[in-house]
């Protein structure tokens, strides 16, 4: 099948951008990447009277200031694994970009487009969940800040207003006793994930200790998903041994309730967030604690 008709238009400036679906209304759509929008397009399930290409709109690099590590919406995943930048300050994205798609769609594919998209697999929505990232979008009135755990509402679906683009995602820096992990099953290569598992860990100063923890989950709901604190304790104030890891892990997979669909079953999603979940637990210790993960 090919796109249904469309007006085209390219804006220089995100403020271009705002003023353009301001006045297309719920007709227009921003382009970026296109990496999920030309697809839907030509399958017509997206039928936009407007296009609005921002891909002249911003060509900033990656930059850190302040303790938080900037990515302007339209940082290709490209960027993401070859930047040292992203290899430093945040490896858990540079580790999961690994498992974006493919060549096409990582040469092609922006950060911005990728949370915009709100696809509930999406490995880009669990980092920012796990990282506790921000989001940063401009509308008519200015910019605002959203954090990444209020970004997501349902399937395909975010809190942005219609009016409203991504212009910069803040992620705080990883610091020296900070762990991460990423763990992934797919059925084939570049498929969506079937469940997907981004873990943050810190550790106390000094201390052989876990300060802080973040785990965040993708194909288990309709849209990508931050575990609970509560669903952490055992973990936090621990070490991270085998038997709290596994105990938090069972706890977090008692909790999901995922869908059956062509791909897999509940159950078996479930069975993979306990597993998953255990091994990036592990992981994310380890390097926390500075032990080879």
């Amino acid at each position: 099948m090919v796109a249904p008709a469309f007006e085209y238009a390219a804006a220089r400036s995100y403020d271009e951008a705002v003023h353009l679906l301001a006045d297309g209304g719920d007709e227009a759509k921003v382009l970026a990447g296109g990496q999920s929008l030309m697809p839907m397009l030509n399958l017509r399930l997206a039928r936009p009277e407007l296009l609005i290409d921002i891909n002249t709109a911003d060509d900033r690099p990656p930059s850190v200031a302040d303790g938080m590590l900037r990515l302007p919406a339209l940082t290709r995943h490209r960027v993401l694994l070859e930047h040292d930048l992203i290899r430093q300050h945040c490896p858990l994205l540079a580790a999961a970009v690994w498992h974006v798609g493919n060549v096409r769609v990582r040469n092609r594919g922006t950060v911005g487009g990728s949370l915009a998209h709100a696809d509930p697999t999406s490995e880009i929505g669990s980092c920012a969940l796990a990282t506790g990232a921000q989001i940063v979008v401009r509308g008519p009135r200015g910019n605002r800040t959203v954090p990444a755990s209020e970004l997501f509402v349902s399937y395909l679906t975010t809190a942005l207003a219609d009016t409203e683009v991504i212009t910069d995602v803040l992620i705080p820096v990883s610091g020296p006793r900070q762990g991460w992990s990423f763990r992934e099953m797919v059925r084939r290569t570049s498929d969506f994930a079937i469940v997907a598992v981004a873990a943050v860990v810190e550790f106390q100063d000094g201390k052989d200790a876990v300060a802080a923890a973040r785990v965040a989950l993708a194909g288990v709901a309709d849209r990508v998903t931050l575990v609970s604190q509560e669903l952490l304790v055992g973990l936090i104030g621990g070490t991270g041994d085998e038997a709290s890891v596994d105990a938090v892990a069972g706890r977090i997979a008692g909790s999901v309730e995922p869908p059956d669909d062509v791909h897999a079953s509940g159950d078996y999603r479930r069975r993979l967030v306990r597993v998953l979940t255990a091994d990036a637990l592990r992981e994310a210790c380890a390097r926390a604690a500075g032990v080879a993960a």
